[in-house]
C-alpha cells in the first residue's frame, strides 16, 4: 500500500503553539490517559485550517463544544465551572477533566465508572489538584483581599511549567519548544498520577476507617458526639463529609475524636474544628486543663495517666485509651 493510501490510525490532539501553560500541558496528558486518545500525536498551531484536521482541540480555537471535541475557554462568553456548586472558571485542564476525568479515575482505580469511589476520587482530584490550575490560568486570586501581597511563590505546578518555556533571550526553534511542551505535559502528568495514586492507596482507606468509627460513635459516648478510632488515620477531611452524608444537624456534630498517638504508647483527644476554620474549635478542651502536663494534669482533670493539654485547648493526651475517652467525656460535659 502506498503512503498516499495509508489510513491514518493515530489520533491528533490540537493545541496552540508558542508559550505553553500548565492547563493545556495537563489537558494533553489527561487525554492520553483515555482509551480514545491514548498514544495521540500533538499538533501545536494556531492555524484554523490545521486545527480543523485534529481529532480534538484544547485551549485554542475560541469554541467550547464537547459534541465536536473542541475545548477552549478564552472566548468572552465562556463561564463554565466544574458544576453548579463551584465558582472557579475552568481552563482547558478543568474542561478536559470534567468530560473525561471519570474514565481516567476509574481506569486508575481499576473500578467501573459507576462505582461510588470513582465519584469520590474524581471530585477530590478536582478540588485538591486541578481547580488551582484552572484558577491560576484564569487569573483568579486565592484570597479576596485588599492587602498588599506579603510574599510571592514560584514553586507551584503552573509556575514550574512556565519555567520550562525558553527564556526571552534563548534561541529555540519551534521543534525545540514542542519538545519542551512534551516535558511540561510529562511533569503535570507525573504529579497528577502521584496524587491520584495517593488518594487511591491512602485517602480512600482512611475514609473507610472514619466511616466505620463514625457509625459506632454511640459506643464511645451515648450522645454520639465523640468518635473513637482504634487505629490512627487522617480523619479530619473525611469526618466533615461523613457528617454531611448522615445529615447531622448542628447540635449533633462531632465535638471530639480519640485516637492512638502515631508514635504509639499513648492516646490523644482532639477537638474538631469548625469546617473551613483551621483554628476555631466546635468545643475546646476545658480552660483549667490547658497548658498543664503529667501528674498535675491528672490532678486537675481527676483522670489518671494525664500527659498534656495544649495551651490552646485543641488537643490533649493520656497514657491509655480509657483515660483519653474519660477526658473527651468530661470535656463534652464541661459547661
Amino acid at each position: 500500500m502506498s503512503e498516499a493510501k495509508r489510513v491514518k490510525t493515530t489520533k491528533t490532539i490540537g493545541t496552540h503553539n508558542g508559550t505553553f501553560h500548565c492547563d493545556e500541558a495537563l489537558a494533553v496528558y489527561l487525554l492520553r490517559q483515555t482509551s480514545t486518545f491514548k498514544g495521540s500525536d500533538v499538533l501545536r498551531t494556531r492555524d484554523p485550517a490545521k486545527l480543523e484536521t485534529c481529532d480534538i482541540v484544547v485551549d485554542v480555537g475560541a469554541v467550547y463544544d464537547a459534541n465536536i471535541l473542541r475545548f477552549d475557554h478564552h472566548q468572552r462568553e465562556f463561564n463554565e465551572t466544574f458544576g453548579p456548586d463551584w465558582k472557579t472558571k475552568l481552563s482547558s485542564a478543568g474542561l478536559v477533566y470534567k468530560h473525561f476525568g471519570k474514565e481516567i479515575v476509574a481506569s486508575a482505580l481499576n473500578l467501573p465508572v459507576e462505582n461510588p469511589n470513582v465519584e469520590l476520587v474524581y471530585l477530590k482530584m478536582y478540588k485538591s489538584f486541578i481547580e488551582a490550575i484552572d484558577a491560576i490560568d484564569n487569573g483568579i486570586s486565592q484570597y479576596d483581599t485588599t492587602e498588599p501581597q506579603r510574599y510571592s511563590s514560584s514553586t507551584d505546578l503552573s509556575a514550574r511549567v512556565g519555567f520550562l518555556n525558553p527564556a526571552w533571550n534563548e534561541k529555540v526553534d519551534s521543534a525545540g519548544v514542542d519538545a519542551r511542551f512534551e516535558q511540561a505535559s510529562s511533569l503535570t502528568g507525573s504529579e497528577f498520577t502521584a496524587r491520584l495514586q495517593h488518594y487511591a492507596s491512602a485517602w480512600l482507606p482512611a475514609r473507610d476507617i472514619v466511616r466505620t468509627a463514625f457509625d459506632k460513635r454511640q459506643s464511645a459516648h451515648a450522645s454520639g458526639r465523640i468518635v473513637l478510632f482504634e487505629s490512627y488515620a487522617p480523619w479530619r477531611d473525611h469526618l466533615y463529609d461523613v457528617e454531611k452524608d448522615a445529615q447531622l444537624d448542628t447540635d449533633s456534630l462531632i465535638l471530639f475524636v480519640v485516637y492512638p498517638d502515631e508514635t504509639g504508647g499513648s492516646w490523644r483527644v482532639q477537638a474538631v474544628t469548625k469546617e473551613g476554620e483551621a483554628f476555631t474549635n466546635r468545643k475546646s478542651l476545658p480552660e483549667p486543663w490547658r497548658g498543664v502536663r503529667d501528674d498535675k494534669l491528672s490532678e486537675v482533670t481527676g483522670i489518671p495517666g494525664g500527659v498534656f493539654v495544649h495551651a490552646s485547648g485543641f488537643i490533649g493526651g493520656n497514657k491509655t485509651k480509657e483515660g483519653a475517652l474519660q477526658m473527651a467525656t468530661k470535656a463534652l460535659e464541661w459547661q
